[in-house]
C-alpha cells in the first residue's frame, strides 16, 4: 500500500514536472491543507511529525458534498510532552550564543495521528507548503529537515517518500531494524537504536535466565512483526522454542485479544515476550486482567517498558516484576518549567493546546454546552496541580530522543556554517550557503555529524544511520506508596564485546509475584545427569522426555543428548552418571559356591584315600585280588587327582594355576580311563580264553596292561606337553560376559589342542564303554562291565549336560560348572567301581570268599 502511494506521488510529479517544462508555469495549491500545525518562524525552518492523537475520525465519503477537514481523536499526553520537548530543544539552541549565531531556527509540527496516510498527507504539506506557488522544475522543500515520526510503519511510509528528494528525516521513536537499509531508505536517520540491537539484547537476556519455553506477542505493525521475526530467529538459533507466536490487532478486538490470552494459559509458559507499541500493549492486558490471569513473568519491548499508561495501580498486580530494555534516560533542566509554562492563550500558535486544556482538567472552552455537561475553562486552571504522563519528567528517554534530534540537526548546521571554501562537500568545491540550504547538503553533513552534549553523551551515527546502542534493563517494582517503580538493574551495551554487552545484577531484580527467585520456563524440566533427552514426536525440541541411561553408559551433564558408553574396564554407577573401575569376578575360595565346592572335592579326595585304605587292609581277600589290585590302586590314585585337581580351577588365575587345570585334570582321568579300559580288556578276554584252544590270555598278562595304560596315558601326556609349549592357557581378563564385572579366568590358548585333550579323553571313554558292553554276559560274580558300563554312561551324561552349561553360565558359574562336572564324572568312577566291592568287604564278608567267587563259575 504505501509503495502503490508513493509510486503515484512520484508519477504526478514527473507528469507536473514534464508540464512545467514546456509551458515554464508554476502551481498552486487550490486551498490550504486541513492538517493542523504549530509553527513558529526562523531563518531555518525544522519540520516535525508527532502522533499527536491515536486515531483518525473516518470522514464523510458520499462524494455528494467536499469532505470535512480531517480530524483525530485521542489525545496522547506523552506524545503531547515530545512536542512541546523539540519547541524547548529549538528554543534553547536560538538561545545558544555559541551554536549556530545569528541564526534562528523555526518549526513547521504536524500531527501525524498514528496513522500512515495521514503521516504520508502531513510530509507532503511539509514538502511543498501551504501557501507559496510550487515551481516544480525548480523543486525544494519547504523545509530542509524533519523530526519524525514516532511509529516505525509511520516512519516507513516517510521514509520512502522522503527519500526521493533526499530530504533527510531524523526519527525518535522508530526502531525497526528495516529503517537500516539505506538503499530502501537513503536519507532516514535516528536517535534511538534499531531494533537489531534491542532483540539482541532480549535474545540474551532469555539465554541468561535459562528459559527455554516463551511465549512471543508482537503488534500488528511493523515495529512489532519485524522485531519479533528477528527475536525468533536468534533464539531458536540458541536451542528456546516458542510456545506460541500471537499478533495482537489494531481495533483490538475484544474476541481476537481474548483468544490471546486463552492461548498464553493453555501453553503453561511462564516467561511471555509483548513487543509492541503501549496502546497494543494497554489493550492485551486489559483482557488479562479481566480473565485474572496471574503468574506470567513479562517481558517488555522498549516501547512500553517505562510507559505511564501500563505503570499505573491497575495493572501492578498482574504487571509487577516485568522486566525490559528501556534506551538511557536523561534529566534536561528546564524542561518541568516548559512544560508547565503551557497556557490556552498560545493556542493561536499551538492549535492543540485547547484540546489538551480540556482533556487534562476536564472543562470545555464551547459556552453554550458547558453549562450542563462539563464546567468552563477559565485559563486560570493550574497545571502544577495536575499530576500525569505529561508532566513526569521523571522516565525522559524517548523525550531526551527528541532532544538529541533537534541538536543533530543544529550541530550539522553548525558544520555546515562553519564550512570554508575549496573544503565543501566536493574537493576543491564551494561550501553551501546557509541562507538556502538545499535538503542533500544537509543530509551529508547529517551523516558525519559528532558531538558530545553537556549530558557527557556522545552522538553521531553509523553508516546506516544509527545511533550507539546502549539500553538500560529495567524492572517495574512497587514502591511503597502502591505505584510503580521503575528500577535500572542491568545495562545492554552494543559496542561492547559478546561477553561483556549485558550485565545483570541479579539480586535487585523482583519478579513476577514479588519474588526474589528467577521463575522457570520449560516444556520439560531438565534432564539430571544419568539420563538424556528423548524426543517426543509432533513437539518441539524443547519438550522431551528424560531417558534413563542404559547400564554401562553415563551422562554427566544436566540436558544431556546423549548417553556415552564408559571404558572397557569401567562400568555406570547407579546414578548412571559417573564411571566407576568394574568389580573384578572369580571363583573364590571365601564365596560360599567356592567353599562348597573345595568341601566336596577334599571329601571326594577323603572318600578315594578311604577305599584305598581299605582295599590295602584287605589287600589278601579273593575279592580284591580277583579285580587286579594293581590296577584298582591306580584307579583310585587317578581319582585322587581329579578330585584334587578341581581346587586347581578355585581363586585367582595365574600362569601356573591355569597350565595346571587342565592338563593334570587331563592326564588324571587319562590314567583313570585308561587302567578301566586295561581292566575292561582282561575281563573281557580273561572270559573269552576259558574256551578250548584259545590263547589269548597270554597277550593280556600284566606286562601288556602296563604297556596299554603306559602307551594310553603317554599320548595324552604328549598332547599336554605340546599345548602348554606352543600356546599354553593363560589368565584373562574377559569383558564379554557380565557387564558390569571383570571376569577373571583362564583362556585356553590354542583352541585346538583344548579340543584335542578332551577329544582323546571322549575317545578313550567311548571305547572303554563298548567294550564294557560286549562283556556284558560274562559270569556276575567276575563279571565288572556292568559297573564300568553304568559308570561310563554317567560319565557321558554329566559331560554332554556340562557343554550347554558351560556356555551359558555367566562369569564364575563358568567355572564353577566345569568343576561340578569333574566332581561328578570322578564320584561317579569312584561310586560305580569300588563302592560295591566296599560294600562286600565290610558289610557282607560271608561273600568275600574264593569259593563264593567261583561258585557261580562251577556251575556254569
Amino acid at each position: 500500500m504505501d509503495t502503490c502511494w508513493l509510486v503515484v506521488v512520484c508519477f504526478l510529479r514527473s507528469m507536473i514536472f514534464t508540464f512545467s517544462l514546456k509551458h515554464h508555469t508554476a502551481c498552486k495549491l487550490t486551498r490550504k491543507s486541513d492538517i493542523p500545525m504549530i509553527e513558529s518562524e526562523g531563518d531555518i525552518m525544522v519540520g516535525g511529525l508527532f502522533s499527536i492523537h491515536d486515531t483518525v475520525l473516518e470522514p464523510d465519503l458520499s462524494f455528494t458534498m467536499e469532505p470535512d477537514a480531517t480530524r483525530c481523536s485521542g489525545l496522547n499526553f506523552r506524545t503531547f510532552r515530545w512536542v512541546q520537548t523539540m519547541i524547548f530543544a529549538i528554543e534553547e539552541v536560538n538561545k545558544d550564543g555559541h551554536l549556530l549565531p545569528n541564526i534562528t531556527l523555526g518549526y513547521k509540527i504536524y500531527d501525524s495521528c498514528n496513522t500512515h496516510f495521514q503521516a504520508l498527507r502531513a510530509a507532503v504539506t511539509l514538502m511543498n507548503g501551504q501557501d507559496e506557488p510550487i515551481t516544480v522544475y525548480k523543486c525544494s522543500s519547504s523545509v530542509p529537515v524533519v523530526i519524525g515520526d514516532g511509529g516505525s510503519t509511520l516512519s516507513i511510509v516517510v521514509a520512502r517518500f522522503l527519500g526521493v528528494f533526499h530530504v533527510p528525516q531524523v526519527s525518535y521513536f522508530s526502531s525497526c531494524a528495516c529503517l537500516s537499509n539505506k538503499k530502501e531508505f537513503p536519507a532516514f536517520l535516528r536517535t534511538i537504536p534499531s531494533d537489531l540491537f534491542q532483540t539482541d539484547a532480549l535474545v540474551q537476556l532469555v539465554q541468561h535466565f535459562g528459559w527455554t519455553w516463551v511465549g512471543v506477542i508482537a503488534g500488528d505493525d511493523d515495529y512489532g512483526r519485524r522485531g519479533v521475526q528477528t527475536f525468533n530467529e536468534e533464539v531458536q538459533r540458541l536451542g528456546v522454542c516458542l510456545a506460541f507466536h500471537e499478533i495482537v490487532p489494531k481495533n483490538h478486538a475484544p474476541d481476537k485479544v481474548a483468544k490471546i490470552v486463552k492461548a498464553i494459559e493453555a501453553s503453561r509458559a511462564k516467561v511471555v515476550l509483548v513487543f509492541s507499541l503501549e496502546q497494543d500493549a494497554h489493550a492485551l492486558f486489559w483482557e488479562v486482567l479481566r480473565q485474572n490471569l496471574t503468574g506470567i513473568q513479562w517481558i517488555a519491548s522498549e516501547a512500553w517498558i517505562t510507559a505511564s499508561l501500563l505503570s499505573t495501580r491497575e495493572f501492578s498486580r498482574i504487571l509487577d516484576g516485568s522486566v525490559g530494555f528501556a534506551i538511557r534516560r536523561a534529566d534536561i533542566p528546564g524542561l518541568k518549567e516548559f512544560l508547565l509554562s503551557v497556557h490556552p492563550s498560545l493556542s493561536q500558535k499551538h492549535p492543540f493546546i485547547p484540546e489538551f486544556w480540556e482533556k487534562t482538567f476536564g472543562c470545555s472552552f464551547q459556552r453554550d454546552r458547558g453549562s450542563t455537561d462539563k464546567p468552563v475553562c477559565t485559563g486560570s486552571e493550574d497545571l502544577a496541580s495536575v499530576s500525569n504522563i505529561y508532566s513526569d519528567v521523571t522516565q525522559l528517554r524517548i523525550s531526551y530522543n527528541v532532544y538529541k534530534s533537534v541538536y543533530a540537526v543544529a550541530h550539522a548546521l553548525q558544520d555546515l556554517l562553519e564550512c570554508k571554501d575549496d573544503n565543501g562537500l566536493f574537493a576543491s568545491g564551494p561550501c553551501p550557503n546557509i541562507s538556502s540550504i538545499e535538503p542533500w547538503q544537509l543530509l551529508h553533513y547529517l551523516k558525519y555529524v559528532q558531538f558530545t552534549n553537556k549530558f557527557g553523551e556522545e552522538t553521531k551515527f553509523d553508516e546506516n544511520g544509527d545511533p550507539t546502542a546502549i539500553y538500560d534493563l529495567i524492572n517495574w517494582q512497587k514502591a511503597a506508596d502502591g505505584f510503580v517503580e521503575f528500577v535500572t538493574v542491568g545495562k545492554f551495551d552494543g559496542t561492547q564485546p559478546l561477553a561483556k554487552k549485558l550485565e545483570i545484577d541479579a539480586e535487585r531484580i523482583i519478579w513476577n509475584g514479588n519474588q526474589t527467585q528467577v521463575p522457570t520456563s520449560v516444556c520439560s524440566n531438565s534432564c539430571p545427569p544419568g539420563t538424556r533427552k528423548g524426543i517426543k514426536a509432533r513437539y518441539p525440541v524443547c519438550c522431551f522426555d528424560c531417558i534413563l541411561c542404559t547400564d554401562g553408559e553415563i551422562s554427566n551433564q544436566t540436558d544431556s543428548i546423549e548417553c556415552f558408553k564408559c571404558q572397557p574396564e569401567f562400568w555406570s554407577n547407579k546414578r548412571r552418571d559417573q564411571c566407576i573401575p568394574k568389580e573384578v569376578e572369580y571363583l573364590s575360595y571365601a564365596d560360599t559356591m567356592g567353599i562348597i565346592l573345595s568341601a566336596v572335592s577334599l571329601l571326594g579326595s577323603c572318600f578315594t584315600i578311604a577305599v584305598a585304605s581299605i582295599f590295602v587292609y584287605y589287600r589278601n581277600t579273593p575279592i580284591v585280588k580277583a579285580n587286579n589290585s594293581e590296577l584298582s590302586f591306580l584307579i583310585l590314585l587317578s581319582l585322587v587327582l581329579c578330585f584334587l585337581c578341581s581346587l586347581a580351577f578355585i581363586g585367582q588365575p595365574t600362569v601356573w594355576s591355569c597350565m595346571l587345570r587342565h592338563s593334570v585334570f587331563s592326564i588324571a582321568f587319562v590314567l583313570c580311563i585308561s587302567c578301566i579300559l586295561g581292566k575292561t580288556i582282561v575281563v573281557l578276554f580273561a572270559f573269552k580264553a576259558t574256551l578250548p584252544g584259545n590263547n589269548r590270555m597270554k597277550w593280556f598278562g600284566p606286562s601288556q596292561q602296563r604297556i596299554i595304560i603306559f602307551l594310553c596315558t603317554s599320548v595324552q601326556i604328549l598332547n599336554c606337553t605340546v599345548w602348554l609349549t606352543v600356546a599354553p592357557p593363560s589368565p584373562k581378563k574377559s569383558l564379554t560376559y557380565e557387564s558390569s564385572k571383570i571376569v577373571l579366568q583362564c583362556d585356553v590358548g590354542s583352541v585346538l589342542f583344548f579340543c584335542l585333550v578332551l577329544g582323546y579323553i571322549g575317545f578313550l571313554s567311548v571305547l572303554c564303554f563298548l567294550l564294557a558292553f560286549l562283556a556284558r554276559k560274562l559270569p556276575d560274580n567276575f563279571n565288572e562291565a556292568k559297573f564300568i558300563t553304568f559308570s561310563m554312561l554317567i560319565f557321558f551324561a554329566v559331560w554332554i549336560a556340562f557343554v550347554p552349561a558351560y556356555v551359558s553360565s555367566p562369569g564364575k558359574y563358568t567355572v564353577a560348572t566345569e568343576i561340578f562336572a569333574i566332581l561328578s564324572s570322578s564320584f561317579g568312577l569312584l561310586v560305580c567301581l569300588f563302592f560295591p566291592k566296599c560294600y562286600i568287604i565290610l558289610l557282607k564278608p560271608e561273600k568275600n570268599s574264593k569259593k563264593h567267587i567261583m561258585g557261580k563259575t562251577a556251575s556254569a
